[in-house]
């Protein structure tokens, strides 16, 4: 049983197509339509095959347009070409692709000197399919290091490992939660703070802490946690109780944002109570989606026994994964963007996704209708709601609204304690320009009279209306 399921017509069961698109009787192409939810009897030509599935992915939003997410949607066409080379290679196939298996450890090491690991050279990480499949593998060095220390009282009733991280953290860390039976503490919002609090997190930590999460860039609002504040308050927690708990930093966009922009901040592995990091390839790591990287301190941080070494097609291969077989082309990818612009070009990219995001965020400020909860500063993103005189309409006919204009736009509510704010949310990534950037706020600012004469906001069920999936 599929777990979305599309809406579907009595007559329905076949899919309707152009005349045109058979190979030589269009009436016996008309009549003879492939069925849409079972195998068609017969082959059709790749010609035909083609179009009907490229009609009907017309359908979908434009993602250069689409505001809301932080996935990269543009690439170079040399990118583009080295990962139509390497689309069908398996990255778990080392021996076969030894190349492709350098290329990661190469990354690996790259990240690990940016992010001021104590030897890039010998850094221990891997590449996943993405920042959740990197958050999981570190949640769990997270809980078997804890188990192991544990191993007199666990597992036992009394013994339930537990991860502290604010209500802010993405999905995937409830997921991992959920998947591998620890107990989530979250540190809620409060006031105007959008994000962890050190003193709140400690509070939350006991002898069954697996490990303590730090958000550098939230989703909710870009912002970055305090990382360095979060250690030393564990530092604190450790000489009055001898707990020693160790920070995972969930980077998957600040990752990339941080070390180029933000030099003087201190959220890495210069921080020695930080075990782990991951980011995302695909979000500033400016690649494709299906790339993230989990990177680990020393060799201590991830236990040998979770490293599996699999004699694989007749040799001997170290593996750390969820995910067995994936391709290489992301990972290629991913090298390739690290040569062709290095540390000068990230910033210059990545400083003008800031500028843009800063730049745009001012100017909706200015139209007086929205409150900047964020400015683009941190992450180059931003959220703004309406102000407390704006009662003809909400942040949800806002984002309705824009999508008549092409533009997808995040409209959503907070989390426990905030419930009462809702906001939009924007995402400036390489590719969303400064003249861009003009026709967004053109296309607002053309909205927002026909908004203001509405006699209320149309919304009738915020949960069902927000378009806010991290």
């Amino acid at each position: 049983m599929p777990l979305h399921r599309g809406r579907e017509k009595a007559n329905g069961h076949h899919r309707s197509m152009n005349p045109f698109y058979g190979e030589a009787n269009p009436v016996v192409e008309m009549n003879e339509a492939p069925p849409k939810h079972r195998l068609p009897d017969r082959p059709m030509l790749p010609t035909t095959a083609y179009q009907l599935v490229h009609d009907e992915l017309m359908l979908d939003g434009n993602s250069r347009l689409n505001l809301a997410t932080f996935v990269t949607t543009w690439m170079e066409p040399e990118a583009g070409q080295l990962m139509a080379e390497c689309r069908d290679k398996n990255m778990i196939d080392k021996d076969e692709y030894p190349r492709t298996a350098e290329l990661e450890r190469r990354c690996v090491c790259m990240l690990a000197d940016l992010w001021n690991a104590p030897d890039p050279q010998s850094a221990i990480g891997c590449s996943t399919t993405g920042s959740s499949e990197a958050c999981m593998l570190a949640g769990l060095a997270l809980k078997r290091r804890w188990a192991t220390r544990n191993a007199d009282r666990y597992p036992s009733k009394e013994a339930r490992p537990n991860l502290v991280m604010g209500v802010n953290v993405q999905v995937c860390w409830e997921k991992f939660c959920n998947f591998w039976e620890v107990e989530a503490r979250q540190v809620p919002m409060a006031g105007d703070r959008f994000h962890l609090d050190p003193a709140a997190a400690v509070e939350l930590c006991d002898e069954n802490t697996i490990g303590v999460i730090g958000i550098l860039g939230s989703t909710f609002d870009g912002s970055y946690e305090p990382i360095a504040d979060l250690c030393a308050a564990l530092d604190q927690l450790q000489e009055r109780t001898g707990l020693d708990i160790p920070v995972h930093v969930d980077g998957a966009s600040g990752g990339m944002i941080a070390p180029f922009l933000d030099e003087d901040l201190v959220w890495d592995f210069r921080l020695p109570r930080v075990a782990s990091i991951n980011a995302s390839g695909h979000k500033y790591g400016l690649v494709y989606p299906g790339v993230g990287w989990a990177l680990w301190r020393d060799q201590e941080a991830l236990p040998e026994e979770l490293v599996f070494r699999v004699n694989y097609l007749g040799g001997d291969m170290p593996t750390f994964a969820l995910n067995f077989s994936r391709p290489g082309a992301q990972v290629v990818a991913q090298y390739y963007t690290f040569l062709r612009l290095g540390r000068e070009g990230y910033r210059a990219v990545q400083e003008t996704s800031r500028k843009v995001a800063r730049g745009l965020a001012d100017r909706i400020g200015e139209l007086g209708d929205f409150r900047l909860l964020t400015r683009g500063d941190q992450l180059p993103v931003f959220a703004f709601t309406t102000t407390p005189d704006v009662t003809a309409y909400d942040v949800f006919d806002v984002s309705r609204r824009l999508r008549e204009y092409g533009w997808l736009v995040p409209a959503y509510t907070f989390p426990a304690n905030r419930e009462d704010l809702s906001v939009l949310r924007v995402v400036c990534r390489n590719g969303f320009s400064t003249d861009l950037a003009d026709l967004f706020l053109e296309d607002l600012t053309r909205l927002l009279p026909e908004l203001r004469q509405q006699p209320h906001p149309l919304t009738r069920d915020k949960a069902a209306a927000t378009s806010f999936h991290h």
